[in-house]
């Protein structure tokens, strides 16, 4: 009897798992999870996971509706109700005030934005938000997200422009199971998603198998534990790369992504750039906490998102210093001895000194989350932000440095030891590919660091970035491979066939795109496999820029792209597609005039330009008509768009380059040299302009 029972539960079983195993996952929605998981869905309810989105109701939405006016730079925006209904007089598309209904709220602390949906499946957020902290910290009012700024509504980033929506900047993070479904004929949205909010599935992955397991017999469900149909969050890095989804600076290259999967198939996350992040790798731009984390020691020893936040509750799982004290002594750091502050203090409190906050959207003040050691001398030699003076705002970096060092003779370097290295590049000083080739090679920095290092021997290229990029592409950390291809852009086509080949077939699809990019150019000289491999990843880049061709950056990618494989009249067509989406989008003007130039269209080149500048007045644009129309030998009209080029950009080396050398080229040295001492006190250790200043100096007078 015993036998027959087994062998009957074993058939069973079986049965199970082959339904269970066999089935697609799908998103079936957070309602589904609640009733066996009460304790974390009563934790989620309130938690901004779950108030990320919502359907705009008396309940949802925060702001005063009752009649309020907005101004700014000479723009109105009105907000009443009309019943239930919430209502924004505002200006739209065509320039006039137009009434527009709150379909959705966006986010709930400490701003609380509005989505409004246009035409062709569009969503839009306003750009007035409502401040939801308390009124005695400054909130329970309306501002506008550019203030002093008017946005024209022909602009891209005015509220109803493409830098604004909704479909593309935001969905992803702020709804569960997101598709876009952008339509490039109609130019339209179809966008439909699983859950309005952030939901379980989000973090989780689609459940459907998990909930047909949970359905199961008790015996099924015990032998079927090990796959019960949600992605293993056992590992550090998946738990990690699952909150990176979107707390990241990223570019989303596909679909589809579900929690557990490579961040590297879906994503491609911005590296530690000037611009972005400060030399040492502090927070500058707004970068979320992703690639600071990825910097930080914590995460090399193997710390993860959930040890400090509760993943349910979406907050601190500790108040104050213990969430910091669960692993670190609280009587060696949570005391005077180590933090020279008052205890209780705001001194006193470890997030302060070592995540120091920066503001974003006006009120939102975030953490950095690289969790570095205060180093106020790096202030003093990079002009990078410090912790100290952030709140001892009386007193300068100096003062701090010298306290620090101090209180500690013996210096604590800290783990982030790039931002010497970083500097050094962004300031042009001698050495710096030396340096950065350093900080690739060396194992023990974080690898987001060592990709960055790479990414930045792209504006360094010769020997040494060439050998950095040889060994980065070989490394085990994807994020060094992607690093090493940046390098390849503009490297010899023999260095780009031997170090990029094998990155076709790289794992992670973000690595493959990278190759074919640098590939392309080269496409004819590769061989045999390489030839497969190199159609394979093409075909990956292509669908790529299709899954984004709601963005003009995405048409001009694949413009060039098809250019250098030799497909001219699909480029072509790439690059008016660029423009017919954005009208002022000006590479998609220039590199449609180049390739009709190279085509021996110069009518048809001007012309485009000329359309570009009607459009919008950019220096590009200015450039690249003053170099069009010097090969054309029609000098007089080619210097005065060069010289429109500098004076609109002066910080642009190349430009100041092009009119300099123009101007000498027409007889008139005086006025070159003049305008090549502007452009040095503007670029003052551009390479080419220091070398066009020697050889000024050592030709005749």
């Amino acid at each position: 009897m015993a036998a027959a029972i087994a062998i009957a539960a074993a058939t069973m079983v079986g049965v199970v798992r082959r339904r269970h195993v066999g089935e697609v996952p799908r998103f079936v929605g957070a309602a589904r999870c609640a009733p066996c998981h009460a304790k974390q869905a009563v934790a989620w309810s309130t938690s901004q996971h779950s108030l990320a989105m919502q359907r705009a109701t008396p309940v949802t939405v925060l702001g005063d509706f009752d009649g309020a006016r907005v101004t700014n730079a000479g723009q109105t925006t009105t907000l009443f109700r009309r019943g239930d209904r919430f209502i924004a007089n505002t200006e739209g598309e065509d320039g006039t005030l137009r009434d527009y209904e709150i379909r959705y709220t966006f986010g709930v602390s400490p701003l609380q934005q509005y989505l409004v949906e246009l035409t062709r499946g569009r969503l839009q957020p306003l750009q007035v938000a409502w401040d939801s902290r308390p009124k005695a910290r400054g909130g329970q009012r309306w501002f506008h997200l550019t203030p002093g700024m008017r946005v024209a509504h022909t602009d891209e980033y005015h509220w109803t422009g493409r830098q604004q929506s909704w479909n593309y900047m935001c969905a992803d993070c702020h709804s569960t199971g997101v598709r876009k479904q952008y339509d490039a004929v109609k130019d339209e949205f179809r966008t439909t998603w699983s859950d309005l909010n952030v939901g379980c599935e989000a973090c989780h992955g689609p459940s459907s198998r998990h909930v047909s397991w949970a359905g199961s017999s008790s015996i099924a469900r015990r032998w079927l534990w090990r796959d019960n149909g949600l992605a293993p969050m056992s590992r550090g890095a998946q738990q990690i790369e699952t909150c990176a989804q979107c707390h990241s600076r990223r570019e989303k290259i596909a679909d589809g992504y579900t929690a557990g999967a490579a961040f590297l198939d879906f994503y491609v996350p911005s590296l530690l750039m000037s611009g972005l992040y400060h030399a040492d790798g502090q927070q500058r731009a707004e970068v979320y906490d992703h690639a600071s984390f990825l910097q930080s020691r914590m995460h090399r020893v193997g710390v993860t998102c959930i040890n400090c936040h509760d993943p349910h509750a979406a907050r601190l799982r500790k108040p104050g210093n213990q969430v910091c004290t669960q692993c670190h002594a609280p009587a060696k750091y949570d005391s005077a001895a180590h933090h020279f502050h008052r205890k209780g203090g705001a001194g006193a409190s470890c997030a302060a000194c070592h995540m120091p906050v920066a503001t974003y959207m006006l009120i939102d003040r975030r953490h950095d989350h690289s969790i570095r050691v205060p180093r106020p001398d790096r202030s003093v030699a990079f002009g990078v932000p410090n912790a100290c003076t952030d709140c001892h705002t009386d007193r300068d970096a100096r003062w701090a440095a010298a306290r620090v060092a101090a209180w500690y003779p013996t210096r604590t370097p800290g783990y982030q030891r790039f931002a010497e290295a970083f500097a050094a590049d962004e300031n042009g000083a001698p050495g710096a590919a030396d340096a950065l080739a350093l900080v690739a090679a060396d194992t023990s920095q974080s690898a987001i660091a060592r990709a960055s290092a790479l990414a930045r021997l792209a504006a360094h290229p010769g020997d040494i970035a060439i050998a950095a990029a040889r060994g980065g592409a070989t490394d085990t950390s994807a994020l060094v491979r992607y690093g090493a291809m940046q390098i390849l852009y503009d490297a010899p086509p023999g260095d780009r066939m031997r170090i990029a080949t094998p990155t076709l077939s790289d794992t992670r699809r973000a690595l493959r795109l990278e190759a074919a990019w640098v590939l392309a150019p080269v496409r004819a000289d590769l061989r045999d496999a390489a030839v497969d491999a190199f159609d394979r990843a093409a075909r990956e880049f292509i669908e790529t820029q299709r899954y984004n061709a709601d963005r003009p950056e995405a048409h001009l990618r694949l413009g060039i792209f098809l250019e250098r494989l030799g497909r001219a009249e699909e480029a072509a067509t790439e690059y008016r597609g660029a423009v017919r989406l954005s009208r002022t989008y000006s590479p998609g003007y220039v590199n449609l005039a180049q390739l009709l130039y190279t085509r021996g269209d110069d009518a048809g080149a001007e012309r485009t330009l000329r359309a570009g500048l009607a459009a919008t007045d950019d220096a590009t644009l200015h450039h690249s008509l003053g170099l069009l129309l010097a090969r054309q030998r029609r000098y007089d009209d080619a210097l005065a768009e060069l010289q429109r080029a500098t004076s609109l950009d002066p910080a642009q080396a190349g430009f100041a380059y092009a009119y300099v050398v123009a101007l000498n080229t027409l007889g008139r040295r005086a006025d070159a040299l003049r305008a090549l001492e502007r452009a040095l006190a503007d670029n003052p250790r551009d390479r080419d302009l220091l070398t066009l200043q020697q050889s000024f100096r050592a030709a005749p007078r």
